[in-house]
Order: structure tokens, then sequence, then C-alpha cells
């Protein structure tokens, strides 16, 4: 019972603090519409394998591209609050460090979920069509995305502590990811040797999932796939993120 009251806590502490900054929220989806405006008409007509139309193909894509990046760069908030005193105000506080990881990336999940929303709203009117099951499917696989990536990216800030260390690292991840996970189109159309390559990135299951969904097929093996990598993947995130939390003494 201390864990949810902690975390509600910080949740509502960190959510009231993106509330009052509504140009970012609305900034942050600013990459992904401008692909799906002007990257989306480009695939009307190439052949996607079966995968659905351009927009089930693209869309989903676009949506873990939203949880990826900024998820990843979450971990810059972490820097800041090291340089104003924030984080060691909150060391000597009986606030759970559990509860400090949980607030946070609930906030996150929260925030890009939201983002989500309004991109999935702006495909609807651009031309996309799917069943309101797989967008909500699509939804989950983002939320757990996002607290995955925004758990190991406080706990990376929690020991690089500098932004000038911390952004380069981060660039290095995050390109490759989205290249080798399919998130633009299947990665079924690239080479043989590329293809085989990506199934080493978690989130081409992801994608593969979402696809599924979209196009109302949820019993497939590319769904059980996406679901037991999702979640594994945020169990181990947060359990790498809370260890961290505890022995840097956040």
């Amino acid at each position: 019972m201390m864990l949810l009251h902690d975390t509600a806590l910080i949740y509502g502490r960190y959510l009231r603090q993106s509330l009052r900054s509504r140009f970012a929220l609305l900034f942050g989806m600013l990459m992904p519409l401008l692909y799906l405006v002007f990257f989306g008409p480009l695939l009307t007509d190439l052949p996607l394998g079966g995968r659905g139309s351009s927009w089930q193909v693209l869309v989903p894509g676009l949506l873990l591209q939203l949880g990826l990046f900024g998820a990843l760069f979450a971990g810059f908030m972490i820097i800041v609050e090291n340089s104003q005193g924030v984080v060691e105000r909150m060391r000597v506080t009986p606030v759970s460090r559990l509860a400090l990881l949980l607030g946070r990336v609930l906030r996150d999940a929260t925030v890009f979920v939201f983002q989500a929303v309004l991109l999935v709203l702006a495909a609807l009117v651009a031309g996309l069509r799917a069943p309101l099951a797989g967008v909500l499917i699509g939804f989950a696989f983002v939320a757990l995305l996002t607290v995955s990536l925004a758990s190991l990216s406080y706990a990376l800030a929690m020991k690089v502590h500098r932004p000038g260390e911390f952004g380069p690292m981060i660039n290095a991840v995050s390109m490759p990811s989205m290249l080798l996970s399919g998130l633009m189109l299947p990665m079924t159309l690239a080479p043989g040797w590329l293809d085989v390559l990506s199934h080493f990135m978690p989130f081409r299951y992801l994608v593969d999932a979402m696809r599924d969904a979209y196009v109302g097929s949820y019993t497939t093996a590319a769904m059980l796939y996406g679901v037991l990598v999702a979640v594994g993947l945020t169990v181990l995130s947060v359990t790498v993120g809370t260890r961290v939390f505890r022995t840097s003494g956040a």
C-alpha cells in the first residue's frame, strides 16, 4: 500500500509538470506526424506483402517510434534534476526508491499514449482504417515500450550525469534500433541478411505484433512473440532501473 501511495505521489508531481508544458506535449509528436504526412503517401502503391494497407503498416511503426525516441531521452530530466539538487532532496525522504522510478515512467507512459492517441486520430483523417481492438492493443504496446526504455534511460542518466555524454549514447542506440526494427517498412522487404539481423532487435517483434493487430489478427505467432518480448523487456528494464536507483541513492 505504501508503494502505491508513493508511486501515485511521484506520478502526480511529474504529471502536473507535463501538463504545464502543453507545447512540449504536442511538439513531441512532430517527427512522427511529419512522417505520416510526407512519407505515408509514398507507400500507397508499394507491395507490402499482404500486411494490410500502407497506413496499417506505417502507423504502428510511427507509434513505436514515438515511444522509442521519447522514452530513450527521458533520462535528461534526471540529469537536470541532479544539477538543481532535486535528486539530493529526494534522497532524504522516506519515499520508496521503486516509487521514484515507477512514478516517473508511468508519467512518461501516460504522456506518450496521449500523443499516440492524437497521432492515430491524425492517421484516421489521412486514411487509416483499423479495428478498435487493434488500436487499443497498439496503445498497450506503446505504454510497455515507454516503461521499458524510460526505465533504462533513467538508469543510464543516474550513472552518466553529463548531457554531453548521455546524448551521444542515446543516439547510438536509437538510430540503429529504428532502422533495424522495420518501423518504417516491414523487414520482410529487406535483403535476406538484413532481415536476419533485424531478428536480434527486440523492437521488431513489437512492431510486427502491432501490424497484425491493426489488420485484426490477434492470435498469430507474431502477436505471441510481441507480447512475450514486450512484457519480458518491461520486467527486465524496471528491475535494472530499480537496482540503479537504490544503489545510486536516488
